[in-house]
């Protein structure tokens, strides 16, 4: 019998890894980017902002103060209200007041328009951290829930956005309406979108999380009735949706989620709205985008 030492060494195989991607290998590129310049530019973003624009007295709190400006910042618009004049506003009243705003600016249509369509979140975007490099028209309504943004979609119909960006969905899990019909709308808003703005680079955006303990609002119990897990669900069929609607989807958790999943307390005042950190955030996401993915 050959010893050991006499044996001819057969070369090592090399052990073959799980092919399932790690967390961050699943991530978008532009995700991975974002993440590492957010670093370095939240510091020096929120020193210009603070500096430029005043932010520590007018970042949007829970409940927005008078002299807090609606996000409304488009060229040749109709005077707008204050903000605090517009939390007096009923339901109607809101409508009235986008479809003015908007017939605006469809009556001088600015270049490289952007529409926010959505509820309080896209509603309290501060204007000065807006892309300065695009007109934007803000259709937000704070409480809106999927089923009223696809009934108001023609209040904007007849102005000529290069890009839409949507923002809808966690009043509707607040309302505990079932994530089937929360998708169903979804897609119809999509639909709807592409038919009256063929043109339009239309972005559907993911759900944000809460900050579960950190939830300070006043409707804390009936959010924190909402698991994050649930969310994430629902933003996996909405990622399906705009595949199979031909849309785009920007995935904004991996940017505003903590290692548990929950919404990172800095980016928020209350545990679900954002504050002024946290729009610095999304500006700067929605900056990337653009440039790694829209302007392809």
């Amino acid at each position: 019998m050959k010893s050991m030492r006499d044996r001819p060494l057969r070369p090592l195989k090399p052990r073959l890894r799980s092919a399932k991607p790690s967390r961050w290998q699943s991530q978008p590129l532009w995700v991975l980017v974002s993440l590492l310049v957010n670093g370095f530019l939240l510091a020096i973003l929120m020193l210009i902002a603070l500096r430029d624009h005043s932010l520590s007295t007018t970042a949007p709190p829970a409940v927005p103060p008078p002299s807090a400006i609606a996000a409304m910042p488009v060229t040749n618009t109709a005077q707008s209200a204050s903000f605090g004049e517009r939390q007096q506003l009923n339901y109607q009243q809101w409508l009235d007041l986008l479809q003015q705003e908007a017939r605006a600016v469809a009556a001088n249509p600015p270049q490289r328009l952007t529409v926010l369509a959505g509820d309080s979140l896209s509603l309290w975007f501060p204007p000065d951290l807006l892309p300065s490099d695009r007109a934007w028209l803000n259709q937000g309504i704070s409480g809106e829930t999927s089923a009223g943004l696809l009934r108001r979609l023609d209040l904007f119909k007849d102005t000529q956005p290069q890009t839409i960006l949507v923002l809808i969905g966690i009043n509707d899990l607040i309302r505990q309406i079932n994530p089937e019909t929360i998708v169903a709308n979804q897609r119809q808003i999509l639909k709807d979108l592409r038919r009256q703005h063929p043109g339009a680079q239309i972005v559907l955006q993911s759900i944000l999380p809460h900050g579960v303990d950190q939830v300070t609002w006043e409707g804390r119990d009936r959010l924190l009735a909402v698991t994050n897990d649930r969310i994430r669900q629902v933003n996996r069929e909405l990622e399906a949706i705009a595949r199979e609607e031909n849309v785009y989807f920007l995935d904004l958790n991996p940017l505003f989620a903590d290692a548990e999943g929950n919404l990172r307390p800095a980016l928020s005042t209350d545990g679900l709205h954002l504050s002024a950190e946290g729009y610095i955030v999304w500006r700067t996401a929605l900056q990337l985008y653009s440039q790694m993915e829209l302007e392809k």
